[in-house]
């Protein structure tokens, strides 16, 4: 028996990520059968629904009217209307400001129902022949160098996969700033995903750079790196767990709080970096 879509709930669409046909029958009818589609990109969305003879009326949200706009929609939906939030590609709500509408809809009270589908982080990934079973979600790098150095340092003691996006207007720089900050590490330079010209680059940071240097940057990307404990910027073991505890503490973070960012940052169980710990005051 087919699902039956509520009125006054908020759907959140996944759309194709490069291919016309990365989308669910799913998606589909709940495209057709809401009251509006709330879009990043109303022409982008249009040629969507087109392709699949949806007529649904078409209203945008992104980032420079979410402040306006959000609050009608959650009227909207008040008033027992049926929303379909999409984003120009993939998941809502993954870097864009569908995450805004979201949150608006939860303090509102609105059910929300997402309906999932393909995402380009995780397409990259399962493909990659990188660590899949423990990956950190970066998305997109601050736009300013000032900006992303101190991120970049933040996530390099991270264990398991680092999973970036960027524009190509960008990719050759951030590329070399990974370089820099992280070392010459293992990385995917994913191109083009699900799209008729896909590729992959592999090897480690210095090589996927020159390729990319040679080949020219066209089409959006995700980049791939190795997590610290596949690098040389692996964590030495237990005294270094506690070392690092020890200099969060002593910039005022309590223990507890200083022992999950030491897991996260290492890529270890909390268990093991707590025992570490145990010695400190």
């Amino acid at each position: 028996m087919a699902e039956v879509f509520q009125k006054g709930t908020l759907y959140l669409c996944a759309t194709p990520i490069g291919n016309l046909e990365d989308i669910t029958y799913r998606v589909v009818r709940c495209l057709r059968e809401a009251d509006v589609v709330a879009a990043e990109d109303t022409r982008h969305t249009k040629q969507l629904l087109a392709a699949y003879d949806i007529d649904t009326p078409l209203t945008s949200y992104h980032e420079h009217n979410k402040a306006e706009k959000g609050p009608q929609l959650i009227d909207l939906l008040r008033q027992g209307q049926m929303v379909a939030l999409v984003s120009d590609a993939g998941m809502p709500a993954i870097c864009d400001p569908g995450s805004d509408l979201v949150r608006l809809a939860i303090e509102a009270g609105i059910p929300i129902v997402p309906l999932p589908g393909a995402n380009a982080g995780l397409t990259g990934l399962i493909a990659s022949g990188m660590d899949t079973t423990q990956f950190t979600f970066i998305g997109f790098l601050p736009k300013t160098q000032k900006h992303r150095r101190p991120v970049l340092e933040r996530v390099k003691h991270y264990g398991g996969t680092l999973i970036f996006y960027e524009a190509p207007h960008r990719i050759q720089t951030v590329l070399r700033e990974l370089l820099d900050v992280l070392g010459d590490r293992q990385a995917v330079l994913c191109r083009e995903l699900t799209k008729r010209y896909e590729q992959y680059m592999r090897g480690p940071l210095s090589q996927v750079t020159q390729e990319l240097a040679e080949q020219g940057a066209r089409g959006e990307f995700v980049i791939l790196v190795a997590g610290a404990a596949d690098s040389e910027d692996a964590p030495a073991g237990d005294g270094d767990y506690a070392a690092q505890v020890r200099e969060l503490m002593d910039q005022g973070v309590d223990k507890k709080e200083a022992v999950r960012i030491v897991a996260k940052r290492c890529g270890a169980p909390k268990r093991s970096v707590y025992q570490a710990a145990l010695t400190l005051s």
